[in-house]
This record gives C-alpha cells, structure tokens and sequence, in this order.
C-alpha cells in the first residue's frame, strides 16, 4: 500500500466520531437536576394541589397569622427559611394565589389579570389568609412534618387541604422533559361534583376562567394531553359602527389583546378605524369601524385572525409519590374528595380521642373530689405514697371509665387547686360530663356515617364561601369561522390573458378584482383547463386565460355553462357544473381531453343562471340549418368530469348571446342551529326557510326591536332574540307591551316599514318592557285580572287582535288594552288562516357529486318550454340524431 493510501485512512480514523461514556457527576447530575425540578419545582403534588414554593408560602403565612395584614415583603422573608430560593420567585409566586381570590385576602395594588399590570413591590401591599384557607387548608393535628432544606425547621409534607384545590386554582408549569396545564374549575361546580362521587353519581366539571369569555370544550378530553379548548373574547355591536368587548379569553390581557387587533389591522386582514380601552373593574374595549363595514363580518374577522380567540391545550400532570402522573381532571376531583374523605376521618378520630381523654380526666376528677380521695394523702410523707394512696381511693369508683388509671392521670389529679377543689359543684360537673358524653357520641355517629358526614361539609363549603363565586365563562359550541369568508380584500388582482399569468404584481395589466392574500384563485383557459392556486405577486396557469375569479370552496351555487369542441375535427360539446373542491395547482381538464379541444364559450353564474346563446355554423356543403339557439336551461348539472351533451358534430363558425338568463337553482333553504346561535345550510337546527336573493329574515328582540336582514351565514345574534323566520313584507306583527309613562298596556299591529334599518315598536320609556309579541296573522290572547282587595277577580278576557285593533304605523302608540291591573297575558292558538302561497320558481336542483358520467340518472328537473320545437330532436343533414 502507498504512502499516499495509508495518509488518507489515518485522516479518516482521525475524523471519525467516538463516543465516551460519562461517569462520576456527568452520570447522576442531569437526572438529578431534571428530578429536582420536577418534584419540587414546577409540578403540583396531586394531594394538595400546591407547588413547593405555594405550599411553603401557605405555611408561612400561618406562622405570621395574627388576623392582621402583614406586609408581603415580611412574608417573603419568612418563607425564605423554608425555600432555598431567592425572593422575587417567592413574591411571584404569592401574587399569583392572590390574583385567584381564594386563599389570601390581599391590600393594596396586586396587579389586574385583565389589563396585565403588575402588581406594586412587595414592600407596599400587604395579605393575609382568607376564611376560606384557614378552613379548609391548615390543621396541624393530622400534618405531616419534615425538616426544612437547612434542618432548622420543620415543614410540611402536604399541607391537608381539604376540597379540590389544584381545580379551582388551576396550575402550569414546565419542567425538564414534560409540562402541566390544569385550567381552574368552577368553586361551586367543584364541590357538586365531589357531592355527587361521594353518592355514587357520574359528574362533569368544565373549565372556568376567571376572565369570562366564551368556551367551547368540545374536545376538553377530560383535560387529559391532546385536549383541546377553544375561548372566544364576548363581543357585541355597541351601535351602527362600533363594537364593544366585554370579555376576554384566558390567558390573554386587554394589551395584547389589542396589540394583536393592531397587527391584523396592519396586515390587511380586518379594518377598524380606532381602539379605546376603558377597561377598569370590567374589560370594555371599543373598536371602531369606518363606514361600509359590516359589524358581523368583522366580529368573525376578528375571531378568526386575532387572540379574540386562543387554542388552549390542557395537560393533566401532577405529583404522585414522588413520580409524574398524567392524570384527568375528573379522576384528580376523585383523588381529591376521596383524600378529604380520609382527612375528616382522621380529624374526627383524634376529636374522639381528646372527647375521650377530657371525659375520662373529668370523671377521675369527680371521684376525686366528690369522694374526698384527696384527704388520703394528708398523712402520705412519701410521693410514692401520695400516688398510691389516690390510686387505692380511685379504684372502688373507676370501674365504669373506658380504660385504666395511669400514673400520668393521678399526677393531675394532684395538681388541682385548693380553690377549684373548694369550689367544686358536682352538677356542673356532670353537665359537663353529660356534654362530653354527648359530643363523644356525634362523632361517632359521623365516623359511623363517614360519607354523610363530608357530603355536609361540602355543603358547608359551598353555603359558607360560595357566593359571588358563580361560574362566569359560558359554555357554547362554536362554529368554525371561514377565514376566506371574513377577510379584507386588502390587495388588488390582475391577469395577463395572452400570456397566462394571473398575481397580485401585474399593476400594468388588466384587473380582475379586489382578493386578499389567503384567498384561492380560480382560472379557465381557452383549451379547457381550470386550475386553482394561492394568491401570489404572479403565478403562470397557462395562455388563452377566459375567466379569473376568487375561489370559494364548496360553492354549490356557481354554475359554470361551457361549449366546446372535441379535439380539431371532432364534435362541440355543452355542459353545465360546478367546481366545489379541487387539489391546489393541480390542471383539471374539463374536455374530453382530445388533443386539439378549445371552449367555444363560456361562462360563470353565481346564482346557476341559465342564458340562450345563438349557435352559428360555418356554411360547408349542404348542411341545412346553419343557425338555431341553445337554452342552457335545458342542460343538466353535472360533474365537472362529465363529457357533456353534443350539439352538433360541424365546425362551428361562432356562438352568439342571445338572452340572459334567470336563477335555474332552487331557493336556498335555510337552518338555524340555536347551540352556536348561527344560520347555516348544511341542515343542522331548524329550518328557518327557502329563500331567493331578495328574501330576508325577520327579527324580533325581548327589547322591543325589530329589523329585517339578508340571510347571511356570518350573522351574529343577540342573545335576547325571541323572534326569528322568514319575512313576509304584507303579513302584520301584533303586540302586547307596558307603556313605562302611562303605566298601562298597550295592543298594536304593524308591518315593518323600513327593511334596512332597526326599529323600536315600544315607547322609550325605562320601565316600558314588551309582554307578548305575534307573527300569526289572526292571533289570540288570554289576559288574566289581578285580584284587588274588596273586589272580586275580574274574569279573563280573550283579545282577537284583529278585531281590536286595525293595523297602523309601527311608531302608533296602540289601542289601550284595560284600565284594570294585569297579572299576566298568555297566548292562545291562532284563529285560522290561509295565508297567500308563494309563487314556485322554475328550478333545476344543483347534482352535487363531481364526477357524474352523461348517462347518470339525476334529481334535476327540466324548465318546461312552451316552444315544443325546442325540446324536440333536430336531424343534421345525415339523419343522425343531435339534441339540436
């Protein structure tokens, strides 16, 4: 072998990885380190719910505890004997239990979790326990101690809580290989689901933060890793151009909040005008829209590109025996009521045994002092004999008590006062007796009855601390919201037809719409390929472009109408469908795929319009009819794919519109499910209506309002909506309402005037409130009298609204319903009614499957023609039959 091979093997040898085995500190350190941190710093034992650092700050606090506030730098200090940790994380962590307002009652500035201010420096605010953690978290008689990190002191293992803690509190924390992420619970949803485990019942408990908003916890998974829960900022519209937030999701603040609106702003993606933040005690933010901009469109924008809505994704870990247990939440409140259960057995066993020991030293003293006992040891010289002495004079009367005399219990017995022994009244003493005896009894009934017994305390629990503790984020499923649907057109679109290129950059060409950058683009070229691609600055989807648009998935209502030719010398084809999804930039061909096709025409129609076009053929040899017009009408929907019907195997010399046509698409029917509280058309809630593009829907609200609108899917609703159907413009709307001025009721019927804008049909009075409202057209009411004093109830009189009162403007203040006090109105069926029959548009039913052959059978139904000619089969100069 050459020098030369031997050089470039020792090189590689040289270069080649090794691995070393580390011992010593190398081997144990990183596990030791990893186990410290999560064992005694970022993860919550299961048994008490408290980190470390909560739990020592909790032990302290007892320590300092006089009923006084004191100073929270004070009580950092003092923890610092139990934690070997500096104090910024001590003060951290004690600003984090005061800011769930549960176990400390704080003084002074400690910060606000909805605007996210920080607290002020721990020398200026001051704390001490609540009621609540004195209950339910401290009782030294059934704790377990160890020594503090230095020896010095002792410390406790598990503080016993006793109630589901690490549930109402929540808790996060990250550690070296895994994270937690309890979300906080509802107090008292907390302690009904404790009650219910203790009865054997199945519960559910759902998070509740403390900064309300909306929840969907849909898939929560038990709050178990690959959960999921979706919260939603609450938002209103304040008036015409102004939308109001009230509240917030968790884990987000009024600042970022509206940093994150900021930024969608500034990218495009919504378009507000201004912010004001008047958050105080309440979050109220004002976003202000300019003009033109729809509120309930920008509601969803701001759901769909702003923290207005943030993924949560819990993850239960907690500390058992030492080690990570990935947990749920329900079997943690299981955990937790089952440790109470056995923290209240061991709190009543050593009341039994103190009840016990009081009882028995109080009998001994009894005898002691009721038999004289005490004279036997005048003449005693000897200690030895004084306890003997009192031993013999004990023994005739000690045979009831439950266990021996000791030499301890004789000890006290002389340590007795002269002045108590002289006083001494023997029925006080048995009433105390008698006192012992009974409350020796009650706990043994308790510990006999254990599970009674911590269903009471519960109870206890929950009418004692919980007030004001209702749940304060609502639970509701929502509706994805489609950000395609909701984004500004904030960009501009153009195309270069010839050349074939379609993008955001193409200013010197022709433009095509306003689009926004997430928004698919769908393109037809003159040889019958469609393609869809991402918006871009310039994007290349081949020469000849016919038609350019902004793509909307699972757009069932756009019908696009194509002739084209088969190849060069083939036969021309027409066929209508529709596009709903397809593969990005992938080619579709929508020919028969003969080398050579080309569209003779085309055309898009948002709502399936069905045109006539003339069909003009080339004059060759002895064709007969050279012209004649085609009604797309008579086409059927189908799949993309499908080959379509012939028209006539000649050349074709041009095709002409001769007429534009109408809507061949039935009226759109439309639901409306009340869980998310939105219209939507795929069939879920109730169905509201079939509607045509003038259609809209009436709504009327609890507040007396009434306003029409067009049935869009992104519509918001408010919350005291009580009406809502398909408007009929003639069809008259009846009411029963309390004018606040005149303190009277008042019957009115009116149909709504102006479509476009929201009316009040009750006087604006504060105390005005609408009682019953009607859409029937000949409605009834029962209305029932309240009995006055010396009178006799007046009977109840049915109104017939159509009778009573004619119908008039919706600003009449009404007919006067009586003069007498009502105690409540109630409405009755309907009187009967044909109500005038909409007129059935003539409609082909869109065939929804892409991929339908020209032989497949389908629902669509053909417009009748009166021209019979049409409909039947023209002959082409060979006898061949062609449709036309």
């Amino acid at each position: 072998m050459s020098e030369e091979n031997n050089d470039l093997l020792n090189e590689q040898e040289n270069n080649q990885e090794t691995i070393t085995k580390v011992s010593g500190m190398f081997k144990d350190w990183f596990l030791d380190y990893a186990s410290y941190v999560i064992l005694e710093r970022a993860v919550p034992a299961i048994e008490d719910g408290f980190k470390p650092v909560q739990r020592r700050i909790m032990h302290s606090m007892k320590d300092l505890d006089d009923g006084r506030y004191n100073k929270v730098a004070n009580i950092v200090g003092h923890t610092m004997q139990y934690h070997p940790h500096g104090d910024a994380s001590i003060a951290d962590a004690m600003v984090q239990i005061g800011q769930k307002d549960l176990l400390i009652d704080t003084q002074g500035n400690w910060g606000n979790i909805l605007t996210g201010d920080s607290a002020a420096a721990s020398r200026y605010i001051e704390a001490r326990l609540s009621k609540f953690a004195l209950d339910v978290v401290y009782n030294p008689k059934i704790t377990e101690w160890q020594a503090s990190y230095d020896g010095r002191r002792k410390e406790p293992i598990n503080l016993p809580v006793m109630f589901p803690l690490l549930l109402a509190q929540g808790g996060e924390g990250i550690a070296v290989g895994l994270s937690t992420k309890i979300l906080p619970h509802n107090f008292i949803e907390l302690i009904e689901a404790s009650v219910k485990h203790l009865q054997g019942k199945r519960f559910t408990i759902l998070p509740d933060f403390p900064t309300a908003g909306i929840a969907d916890i849909t898939n929560y998974n038990d709050g178990l890793r690959g959960g999921k829960v979706r919260v939603r900022a609450k938002i209103s519209q304040y008036d015409k151009n102004t939308l109001v937030i009230t509240e917030i999701p968790y884990g987000t603040n009024t600042s970022s909040l509206i940093d994150s609106i900021l930024k969608a702003n500034d990218k495009g993606k919504i378009k507000i005008k201004k912010i004001e933040d008047n958050t105080a005690a309440k979050v109220e933010i004002l976003v202000h829209l300019p003009g033109g901009i729809s509120p309930d469109k920008t509601i969803d924008a701001l759901y769909a590109f702003t923290n207005c809505e943030i993924s949560i994704s819990p993850l239960g870990c907690v500390i058992e025996d030492n080690k990570p247990l990935f947990v749920g939440v329900s079997e943690m409140l299981r955990h937790s009521t089952d440790n109470t259960v056995q923290l209240l057995k061991s709190e009543l066993e050593i009341q039994l045994g103190e009840f016990e020991e009081q009882w028995h030293f109080a009998s001994l003293e009894r005898i002691f002092i009721e038999n004289r006992i005490y004279r036997d040891i005048e003449e005693e010289e000897t200690w030895e004999g004084v306890i003997k002495a009192i031993d013999k004079g004990l023994k005739p009367h000690t045979k009831h008590l439950k266990r021996a005399v000791l030499e301890e219990d004789i000890v006290r017995l002389t340590e007795i006062r002269i002045k108590r022994i002289s006083k001494f009244d023997i029925d006080k003493a048995q009433q105390k007796i008698d006192a012992l005896e009974d409350q020796i009894a009650e706990v043994k009934h308790h510990l006999a009855n254990l599970i009674d017994y911590a269903i009471a305390f519960f109870e206890r629990l929950k009418k004692d601390y919980g007030e004001g503790k209702e749940r304060q984020t609502e639970i509701r499923v929502f509706e994805d919201v489609d950000a395609t649907k909701v984004v500004i057109r904030n960009t501009k679109l153009y195309v270069n037809r010839a050349e074939g290129f379609i993008g955001t950059s193409l200013k010197k060409d022709e433009y095509v719409c306003d689009c926004s950058d997430i928004d698919d683009i769908i393109a037809f070229t003159k040889d019958g390929i469609m393609m869809v691609s991402k918006v871009d600055t310039k994007t290349f989807v081949g020469k000849d472009i016919i038609h350019v648009a902004v793509f909307k998935k699972k757009d069932k209502r756009t019908i696009y109408n194509l002739i084209y030719k088969d190849g060069a010398k083939g036969p021309s084809y027409v066929k209508r469908f529709s596009v709903t999804s397809v593969t990005r930039d992938r080619e579709y061909d929508l020919t028969n795929g003969t080398k050579g096709s080309k569209v003779w025409y085309f055309s898009a129609n948002p709502n399936g319009e069905a045109e006539v076009v003339t069909i003009n053929l080339r004059q060759v040899g002895s064709i007969k009819k050279l012209k004649w017009d085609l009604d797309f009408a008579d086409i059927l929907i189908k799949g993309r794919s499908s080959k379509g019907n012939r028209v006539t195997k000649h050349a074709i010399k041009k095709i002409e519109l001769k007429e534009k046509g109408v809507s061949t698409l039935k009226p759109r029917k439309i639901w409306f499910d009340d869980t998310v509280q939105r219209l939507n058309v795929d069939e879920r809630g109730d169905l509201v209506g079939e509607f045509r593009g003038e259609d809209r829907i009436l709504i009327i609200n609890q507040s007396g309002t009434i306003k029409t609108i067009v049935p869009e899917i992104t519509t918001h609703f408010d919350s005291d909506m009580i009406v809502m159907e398909k408007w009929i413009p003639k069809k008259p709307i009846s009411a029963v309402y309390f004018d606040g001025e005149k303190e009277r009721y008042y019957v009115k019927r009116f149909v709504v005037e102006n479509e476009s804008k929201e009316e009040s049909f009750i006087s604006d009075h504060p105390n005005s409130q609408l009682e019953i409202v009607s859409t029937d057209w000949r409605p009834r009411a029962d209305v029932e009298f309240t009995k006055e004093r010396g009178k006799d109830r007046r009977e109840n009189l049915e109104v017939n609204f159509e009778e009573f009162i004619a119908v008039k403007g919706i600003t009449a203040l009404g007919n006067q319903l009586t003069k007498d006090k009502v105690k409540q109105i109630n409405l009755l069926d309907p009187l009967p009614y044909e109500a005038p029959e909409e007129l059935p548009a003539e409609t082909i039913e869109v065939v929804d499957e892409e991929n339908l052959s020209d032989s497949d059978s389908s629902t669509s139904k053909k417009k009748e023609k009166n021209d019979q000619k049409k409909k039947s089969n023209d002959l082409d100069e060979e006898g061949q039959t062609t449709l036309f």
